[in-house]
């Protein structure tokens, strides 16, 4: 294989890819297998068995994981008390997903509700930190629509 071979983006990765800090990467990822479905692709731990990298891919998206490793700042959301990041998901049953989700661990931030925007909405906090929106897209909304929702404000 030449180097003219190589795909500077590999086939089965997109352009942006979360990557989640987490303390205790190995349960994080039995969680999101559990609550999200997602498929384990590969996993290096380092010799004390803390992960190093771990790759899943939850429907068509892939997500990778670490350890924390304080010595190197590196830290996972409830080391530095929560986080500004949200994950979003897009699955085909909310509802059903948000369920799974809770019954493996995680805690409702924002219960579930039709949103002005077009989607069933919910926002969780999985038992590691990480904030997920998830959604089922259920009506086309037009832009028009969405700023005059806005500009009303809650109903």
């Amino acid at each position: 294989m030449t180097h003219s071979d190589i795909r500077p983006i590999p086939p089965d990765m997109r352009t942006v890819t979360p990557h989640l800090i987490c303390d205790g990467a190995s349960e994080a990822i039995a969680f999101y297998v559990q609550a999200f479905g997602a498929r384990e692709m590969a996993r290096l731990p380092d010799p004390q068995g803390r992960l190093l990298h771990a790759y899943l891919r939850i429907g068509d998206s892939a997500i990778f994981l670490v350890d924390e490793y304080p010595a190197y700042g590196s830290f996972g959301p409830r080391a530095l008390k929560g986080s500004p990041v949200t994950i979003h998901l897009y699955v085909e049953d909310v509802d059903a997903v948000v369920a799974k989700a809770v019954a493996a661990g995680a805690r409702i931030v924002m219960p579930l509700a039709d949103m002005f925007w077009g989607d069933r909405y919910a926002l969780l906090e999985d038992p590691f930190g990480h904030r997920w929106s998830v959604a089922t897209h259920v009506r086309d909304v037009s832009p028009e629509d969405i700023r005059q929702s806005v500009a009303d404000g809650p109903a």
